[in-house]
């Protein structure tokens, strides 16, 4: 029987990371993330987007990949990403009644960051005069008769 877990979003973050540091060195940075569904509102007839709140996690070690460290520098509220992960359950028992208590969260295997809010305009203005600076030109060159 064949198994899959894989999760793979691009969304926003919601809030700015939470880094925790361990004792042997490790990190982990609590991350809130929104992605938006397309949904047609059946008393308007038009599209909207409709949140969708989901926690990642993204580890550091010593040994392995430095994916909180990466998140810790570069990324923010606000800041939009592309994310591979797995879907994990989460479970402890709560300090108040001890009673058991569950979250799925996504462990973050990959992460591309695709630039913040503010990112967005700037970038589109300063690739638009390039691509066209990139565009051949037909200045110069004879129409083929055929």
């Amino acid at each position: 029987m064949a198994n899959l877990n894989k999760v793979m979003l691009i969304g926003r973050l919601t809030r700015e990371p939470e880094i925790k540091e361990f004792s042997n060195g490790g990190k982990v940075a609590n991350i809130g993330f929104a992605v938006n569904n397309n949904r047609k509102n059946a008393q308007t007839g038009q599209w909207e987007d409709v949140p969708v709140w989901v926690e990642l996690k993204a580890f550091s070690n010593e040994r392995g990949r430095k994916l909180a460290d990466l998140v810790e520098k570069y990324l923010h509220k606000g800041s939009q990403a592309y994310v591979e992960g797995h879907l994990v359950l989460e479970e402890w028992a709560g300090k108040e009644d001890g009673r058991k208590q569950s979250k799925m969260v996504v462990y973050v295997d990959t992460i591309e960051f695709l630039g913040s809010r503010g990112d967005s305009a700037a970038a589109s203005e300063v690739a638009e005069p390039a691509a066209k600076a990139a565009a051949p030109s037909n200045e110069g060159i004879e129409e083929v008769p055929f």
